[in-house]
């Protein structure tokens, strides 16, 4: 059965965990059934929730069935229930289990029916049921039919149950509707998945204390799908479409399935941060030079799998070459998925070779485009589009602050300009240093921020690719653009670059230095 996500939330609850792998491993066989098990404990937590909690809801051909799963002991005592937990401690319920799966159920298909045509929901049976996988049940009672009920040794066969449970519901069912058809179930998973396949975003939050969780845009779904029905796929996409975030997603959801896999990229920063602040077991992050020396550091011979970030700097024969002597199967017949921006971010590391895209799409790779940009805002976008011609997707995150734009003279009026933003966004804004960049396409001693006064430069962190591991730092960062690729920040300044209206060759720095920006972009170009 199809699971979303495809590895269980974070929870405590031994039992959930449980149920989820009976269920990821039931009707394996049977893909005419086209199921699907979302599973649901953090929806409470979600900013737009859309119906009560339901802890596992199965959706397919059969109909539509939200199952409730209860841990440990369990007893009912003056119509009061309650759970027992590991130590022995008794836990009241508000409700009974089966009218908690019954309750949510119905309050999901209210949401249904109001969010879809009648054409699409009216073809679903619906039900519901509880799981006690901790308990021996031998109790009848007027609340539930034995078939809505599995114990410790029915859930230990949960297709079993589930099949008796789809031919219980549909026997109750006083309608007789069609059997749901692909555009129906399309059309309610679609519905369901933006609240439960949720995943971290990419990007540095505001404050580290809060974590905020976003649902996958459409396509970004799409590519996460594609990519695990395909051994091999080429994702392509602007600057803010998600491409790294993905990219660590995907990485997720194959180490979760037991696979070895190694992520490289050409950048030693980008290398860092990954490494460092999105640790995943079974993942491995390297740059592309140093993928057999992590085979060997983690004494095995070939990764099972391997995706490549920011690949439009890896696109030569003598890196894929490397690459393939990494990769289980080599690049021809093993598991991979590339992620690039070939269009508009190669250059910093020399020119990608045509006959290295070339090799990766004859090996039966499936392309899959990113149009979304879930980065920049809407000014933001439309910025680079008019100046520069580039595609970063559709939509962004919204309306943001207006773009500031300076013309400087003079590195002085530069460095003035500098230091009237940085006062602006600081002491005026009320942001903190952390939520700050400045990118120049020039190393700190020859870009205009070494002008500041004493007071001002004292604020600035020049990074390096060490300081990666601990980005960003408590005071406002400076980096090479061209260092800066993969990242983003809430706010970037960026100086040192000419108006790309004036400039006859706009090239990768303005793309990348006004593409990092997720909310507050500053320019001072530079006119001398």
């Amino acid at each position: 059965m199809q699971m979303i996500p495809a590895t269980p939330h974070d929870t405590h609850s031994r039992a959930e965990l449980l149920v989820f792998d009976r269920l990821k491993a039931a009707f394996g066989h049977d893909s005419q059934l086209r199921l699907t098990a979302f599973h649901s404990l953090n929806l409470t937590h979600h900013a737009a929730k859309r119906f009560g909690e339901i802890d596992f809801l199965i959706v397919g051909r059969p109909g539509i069935f939200a199952l409730e799963v209860k841990g440990g002991g369990i007893a009912c005592r003056d119509g009061i229930w309650q759970t027992c937990d590991r130590v022995g401690l008794m836990h009241p319920l508000k409700e009974s289990p089966f009218r908690q799966a019954q309750t949510a159920l119905h309050g999901l298909m209210d949401k249904l029916k109001a969010g879809l045509p009648e054409a699409v929901w009216s073809r679903f049976s619906i039900g519901h049921g509880v799981l006690f996988p901790d308990c021996d049940w031998a109790l009848a009672g007027a609340e539930w039919d034995p078939e809505m009920l599995a114990d410790a040794r029915t859930s230990r066969n949960l297709e079993r149950w589930l099949t008796r449970q789809f031919a219980y519901w549909r026997r109750k069912d006083s309608r007789q509707r069609p059997e749901p058809d692909d555009e129906s179930l399309a059309a309610v998973k679609h519905f369901l998945r933006p609240e439960f396949d949720v995943a971290v975003p990419l990007h540095v939050r505001v404050e580290e204390a809060q974590r905020q969780t976003v649902a996958l845009t459409q396509d970004q779904m799409r590519m996460v799908d594609v990519a695990e029905a395909n051994l091999r796929v080429i994702c392509s996409g602007g600057a803010g479409t998600g491409k790294t975030f993905l990219a660590l997603e995907l990485a997720r959801r194959w180490a979760a399935t037991g696979l070895k896999v190694l992520i490289v990229c050409r950048s030693p920063w980008l290398w860092q941060w990954l490494a460092t602040r999105f640790a995943i077991p079974g993942v491995a992050v390297c740059v592309a030079d140093a993928a057999p020396v992590a085979a060997r550091r983690l004494a095995i011979d070939r990764f099972d799998a391997l995706i490549v970030d920011e690949g439009q700097d890896l696109l030569d024969l003598a890196t894929l070459d490397r690459l393939d002597g990494v990769l289980r199967g080599g690049l021809e017949g093993g598991q991979w998925c590339f992620f690039h921006d070939i269009n508009n971010q190669a250059g910093y590391f020399g020119s990608p070779d045509p006959d290295a895209l070339g090799l990766l799409t004859s090996y039966g790779a499936v392309p899959v485009p990113l149009k979304t940009n879930c980065r920049n805002t809407r000014q933001i976008l439309e910025l680079v589009q008019s100046s520069l011609g580039a595609d970063m997707g559709v939509r962004g995150t919204g309306n943001g602050p207006e773009i500031r734009q300076v013309q400087a003279h003079s590195q002085q009026q530069a460095a003035l300009a500098l230091e009237l933003e940085i006062e602006r966004l600081i002491d005026h804004g009320g942001l903190p240093p952390s939520d700050i960049s400045i990118l120049s396409p020039r190393p700190f001693l020859d870009s205009a921020a070494a002008l500041l006064p004493a007071g001002p430069r004292s604020r600035i962190a020049v990074l390096d690719e060490y300081s990666m591991r601990s980005f960003p730092p408590s005071a406002i960062s400076f980096a090479e653009i061209a260092h800066f690729k993969g990242l983003e920040n809430e706010a970037v300044v960026v100086i040192d670059l000419p108006d790309p209206l004036t400039d006859p060759n706009p090239g990768p720095n303005h793309y990348v230095g006004m593409s990092r920006a997720r909310a507050v972009l500053s320019l001072v170009f530079s006119e001398y």
